[in-house]
């Protein structure tokens, strides 16, 4: 299985139906579409819905029936950056090897575009199809508890309030990667399994799975922002280190970190034993993740 032509097409199929779905910005408020879609199409493998599409591939349905699905959580995940990236938040310069948002368009349109494509990803599961099993309102559901109170925005409170800490635990560090990392990469397998009617069995799993991947991704994440350049992450290197941020190398050391993540990976493998040669594509993506660091 070649992933890295996988990431591409399922890259290019997604940014399409975005490009269809996402008000262009020629419409009124121009400002506002325009730096919607500034942060939405600044590039990026796409890796949340690459793993709705591959999820539905793996419960034996289409990439296509996963698409309102990918769409979705594309839009919350950008939402995210373009605020976590705001100067009151994480206070960066760059994503993904460009202007961050707030820099371009000034902090008040940044923060009205992430709010827009916040609100945009629930719209996008409108164009989803209810299944046997799983409703528009299951849909809902699932998108709006990943990204609330208590997952999503409740990570993003706890590494706010950890900047710095004197009292730093690794226990503190995982409560922060679920929620701000793995619950959407959770959500993001579970919606298409969702979208293809997936058994309670199958659901379970891909839930297993996304949350391994997302801890794993986030590990690698803090090794990436301590050994590599600014140039090649596309963001500002070492900036979590320089704000004082809770990462699992500064805890545990890189060594470890690099064994923790590669546990979180199998486990994740182990996950998808019932799917048999469906997750060809689902296990191609767990090992880019964890190849990101090589």
């Amino acid at each position: 299985m070649d992933i890295n032509k996988f990431l591409e097409q399922s890259a290019k199929s997604v940014e399409k139906a975005l490009d269809r779905w996402v008000p262009k910005g020629r419409i009124k408020p121009q400002t506002l579409h325009e730096s919607m879609r500034y942060s939405l199409f600044a590039g990026g493998k796409r890796v949340r819905p690459a793993v709705s599409l591959a999820s539905s591939i793996a419960c034996g349905g289409t990439s296509e029936l996963a698409m309102p699905m990918a769409c979705a959580v594309e839009c919350l995940h950008t939402y995210s950056l373009i605020h976590d990236d705001l100067p009151c938040m994480d206070d960066d310069d760059f994503r993904r090897g460009k202007p961050t948002n707030h820099k371009v368009y000034g902090e008040g349109i940044a923060v009205l575009a992430g709010d827009a494509l916040l609100t945009i990803s629930f719209e996008m599961l409108l164009h989803a199809e209810a299944t046997t099993r799983y409703t528009h309102r299951d849909f809902v559901r699932e998108l709006a508890e990943a990204s609330g109170s208590r997952q999503l925005i409740a990570g993003q409170v706890a590494d706010l309030e950890g900047e710095n800490a004197t009292d730093r635990k690794v226990a503190d560090l995982k409560f922060i990667h679920e929620r701000k990392t793995s619950a959407l990469l959770r959500c993001s397998a579970r919606l298409g399994g969702m979208a293809a009617d997936a058994t309670p069995e199958q659901l379970s799993a891909l839930s297993e799975f996304g949350y391994k991947v997302g801890l794993a991704f986030q590990v690698i994440d803090d090794i990436l922002d301590e050994t590599q350049s600014t140039e090649n992450l596309g963001k500002t290197a070492g900036k979590d280190k320089e704000a004082g941020k809770m990462t699992y190398p500064s805890l545990i050391g890189l060594d470890k970190s690099r064994k923790y993540a590669e546990k979180l990976t199998r486990e994740a493998f182990a996950s998808l034993e019932i799917f048999g040669d469906q997750a060809m594509i689902l296990n191609g993506l767990a090992g880019y993740l964890l190849g990101r660091d090589r």
